[in-house]
């Protein structure tokens, strides 16, 4: 009952009461340490009353709770080392992280929790020594790979085509080698190498990925832009796409092209979830990925409907007429794919002047370049600028949980002997078993007095213009000129005072 009376306080709206009422029910506990302790004792979603606090983002309660954790070290003048008990924050032993809820959740007020101590300190730590380090080899790493990807495709085996030509559309002159033709010479054995170093790359990301699907759920997994979820999808895609390509090789079916095409495009296109290691350009794919599946999807199914009838429109008029002289509709699937081109004004409207065209052309081009052009690309402009407006307001906090999610997942994933438990141990103070991250602050006596002045300056310099303020209405319309004269002086000589403050204020910062 104490422990679900603890939970309850978490969610609580008056948050001073809260924390009262919290110490109180805390003091009648019988099992202040160890694993009987209500504030030890997790909920039904796992969650204890620390990790519910910062899933929900409430900073008064998650800066009320360190302050009973942490251990003053030792105070000299302005200097104070504390010792922050970081057992539940830190994600080196926990199955469910503090900081992976924090990230994960879609509360805005739990991302706060980042910016204070000591998760602000502990982050930056894990980072500057080992995430950063290891993610910008792991990007370096990724792009060797896929420049050997990319070659295997430059190079891969075709031979001249022999066939007769059916139609005189027909276009093709190189055709996919078979399996048994494919591996003969020196540079396939080379192509080879490049290839097997493809396919294990490919089965690598699938068995470190698949596990955190499992355990997370692929609604999360897949959900949240801040862990990188299209990414995942993407590079999941992108592997996926690979072994269609190897069974399409060892079975020598034709059309490779396809599987193979795909996974260039999603795989240097994965290139940019590396960018979230740099504060430059980590806010860029936030807002990258916040347009293209929020602004663009819907914008797509708009889109759509528009292309799919101004297509069949275009297809219906040109029926009729030889494809020789205006071949841009000359089938259905060619007038769909010309008229998304003339949605996004790649090409201008195709016109032959030296044949008649059908006057319902006119009409219907008129009625699809005011449709497409004028009223739906300026809509979706001003629908990307209002995200890239909402996404800019928050960069930095986006940026930095962010790095957690990243630092997060590459101690997840790396061993142990690679990524060593940072802090220190409560057994060097006598504190138990507990891990502690030692911070230095200064404090500066002088700080609070300078605060002070500064309000009593401000305060001073509010009631000589609220004076002048009075007096100047006071005074008639006959006497405007003087008294504003009057009241310049006034206000210059009755300011000497607080001006020498601000002066002494800003020669002792």
């Amino acid at each position: 009952i104490g422990n679900t009376v603890l939970h309850i306080l978490v969610l609580q709206p008056n948050k001073t009461f809260a924390c009262h009422m919290y110490s109180l029910i805390l003091s009648y506990d019988r099992n202040k340490e160890g694993p009987g302790s209500l504030e030890l004792i997790p909920n039904n979603e796992g969650l204890t009353p620390f990790k519910l606090a910062g899933v929900e983002g409430n900073t008064v309660m998650f800066q009320y709770l360190m302050q009973k954790r942490k251990q003053n070290l030792w105070s000299f003048g302005p200097l104070t080392t504390v010792l922050y008990d970081i057992t539940e924050i830190d994600s080196w032993a926990e199955d469910q992280s503090f900081l992976e809820l924090i990230v994960s959740t879609k509360k805005r007020e739990a991302r706060q929790i980042l910016d204070l101590t000591p998760v602000k300190e502990l982050v930056s730590l894990k980072w500057n020594m080992y995430g950063r380090p290891y993610f910008c080899f792991l990007a370096l790493f990724y792009i060797l790979y896929m420049v050997c990807f990319t070659m295997c495709c430059v190079y891969r085996p075709l031979k001249p085509r022999t066939g007769n030509r059916t139609s005189s559309r027909d276009n093709t002159v190189y055709v996919q080698k078979m399996l048994q033709e494919s591996y003969v010479a020196y540079e396939d054995e080379l192509r080879l190498v490049g290839e097997l170093i493809t396919v294990i790359g490919a089965v690598v990301i699938l068995v470190i990925e698949i596990p955190d699907i499992l355990r997370v759920g692929a609604a999360k997994y897949f959900g949240q832009t801040i862990l990188g979820g299209p990414f995942h999808i993407i590079v999941i895609t992108y592997a996926c796409m690979i072994l269609v390509t190897m069974v399409m090789r060892l079975t020598s079916t034709a059309g490779e092209v396809v599987p193979m095409s795909f996974a260039l495009v999603l795989g240097w296109c994965n290139v940019m979830y590396f960018a979230r290691g740099f504060q430059m350009l980590g806010p860029f794919t936030i807002m990258i990925q916040k347009m293209i599946f929020g602004d663009l999807m819907r914008f797509c199914w708009l889109m759509a409907v528009v292309i799919l009838g101004f297509a069949s429109a275009f297809y219906i008029i040109f029926q009729t007429e030889n494809p020789e002289n205006l071949g841009q509709f000359y089938n259905y699937p060619m007038s769909l794919f010309t008229t998304f081109e003339l949605f996004l004004t790649i090409i201008d409207g195709p016109a032959n002047y030296d044949v008649d065209l059908p006057f319902m052309y006119s009409v219907v081009y008129f009625a699809f370049a005011i449709i497409a052009t004028l009223l739906m690309l300026n809509l979706l402009i001003a629908m990307m600028g209002d995200t890239h407006w909402r996404v800019a307001h928050e960069q930095d906090e986006l940026w930095r949980a962010q790095v957690v999610a990243t630092t997060v997942m590459l101690e997840r994933k790396l061993p142990r002997c690679l990524w060593p438990r940072s802090g220190i141990c409560g057994r060097e103070f006598g504190l138990g078993d507990r891990w502690y991250l030692r911070i230095e602050d200064r404090v500066d006596p002088n700080k609070h007095k300078m605060m002070r002045y500064t309000e009593a300056f401000k305060a001073q310099d509010r009631d000589n213009y609220d004076k002048g303020s009075e007096k100047l209405e006071s005074n008639g319309d006959t006497l405007c000129k003087k008294e504003l004269s009057a009241l310049s002086l006034s206000r210059s000589t009755s300011r000497t005072s607080s001006h020498r403050g601000w002066e002494i204020l800003r020669r002792n910062t």
